[in-house]
């Protein structure tokens, strides 16, 4: 079986496409499309105010280069969460943390995504003084109207825009800590999700008895023990210290949301690629 970070996002991304309901569909490209409009209209406003473009770049150019990956890490989450969102058809939206970004963060990540795209296009463009960018990009832009264009597009051509986005961030921060590392370091789990944890009452098995796996010793029927999404329980006692240091489950290993920008990143990949793996066909079959 071929690793995941051998495997194309395309083909990825297309295969788990093709497993969602006309309806996901719909609700997807319908919020991609608003998100696609409201990405381009903050970049039409960078380009239209020079003093809001030069504090901006003057923003990137005080990140390292670790930060920029972060801030482009940061926007992969975002799009992964919403995706991973509508792939299970949740009627709850990701919390905010996961999705959205400053404003100013916001700005810079679309202006170095722009500008990546522009040397990549022409890499003498941006030999010339920063000053000078913010006409370059114009006249890049000016050269495909359609490129940023407010006419609607077809569900096909959202879907393809949003995995274009998705690819040029997945191959711009370094991949030794994002999707497909081979070194996957432990995570707490994310505050937010220990504490919505259900609590349920301990029942025994059809042994008669069920033990915590972490301390050995039984969970007695009655008591209030800790439900992981997984649906394994535990002592409240003995799993939150567990969960302060990993965002795994003792018993399966399922994983569970961290804060970690970059293991979350690889979390949610994993889910997206697993879905990909029950496809019967490559391709966008209910695109239109």
């Amino acid at each position: 079986m071929e690793k995941l970070d051998q495997i194309p996002l395309e083909t990825i991304l297309m295969a788990t496409l093709s497993t969602f309901t006309s309806h996901q569909l719909s609700d997807l490209t319908l919020y991609f499309s608003s998100l696609h409009h409201r990405h381009h209209r903050r970049i039409f406003s960078l380009l239209s105010s020079p003093m809001l473009f030069s504090l901006t770049l003057h923003h990137l150019h005080s990140l390292s280069l670790h930060n920029k990956s972060l801030l482009i890490a940061k926007h992969l989450l975002s799009k992964l969460a919403i995706f991973t969102h509508f792939m299970h058809n949740d009627t709850i939206l990701p919390p905010p943390s996961t999705t959205s970004m400053k404003h100013r963060d916001l700005d810079a990540v679309l202006l170095l995504l722009l500008l990546c795209e522009l040397r990549q296009h022409d890499p003498e463009a941006l030999n010339l003084p920063p000053s000078r960018w913010r006409v370059v990009i114009c006249q890049y832009i000016a050269k495909d109207a359609l490129k940023f264009s407010s006419i609607s597009c077809s569900n096909r051509e959202v879907i393809m825009k949003f995995i274009d986005m998705l690819a040029k961030c997945k191959n711009f921060f370094n991949a030794g800590n994002g999707i497909g590392g081979k070194d996957r370091k432990e995570v707490a789990t994310s505050i937010a999700v220990v504490v919505a944890l259900p609590s349920v009452e301990a029942s025994n098995d059809n042994n008669g008895r069920k033990e915590c796996v972490i301390c050995k010793e039984e969970m007695k029927e009655g008591r209030d023990v800790c439900k992981l999404p997984c649906h394994h329980t535990f002592h409240w006692i003995c799993i939150l210290p567990w969960l302060k240091k990993r965002n795994t489950c003792p018993c399966c290993r399922f994983q569970l949301p961290s804060d970690d920008v970059f293991a979350e990143i690889q979390r949610l990949w994993e889910v997206v690629a697993k879905m990909s793996d029950s496809a019967k066909f490559l391709g966008i079959s209910n695109c239109n």
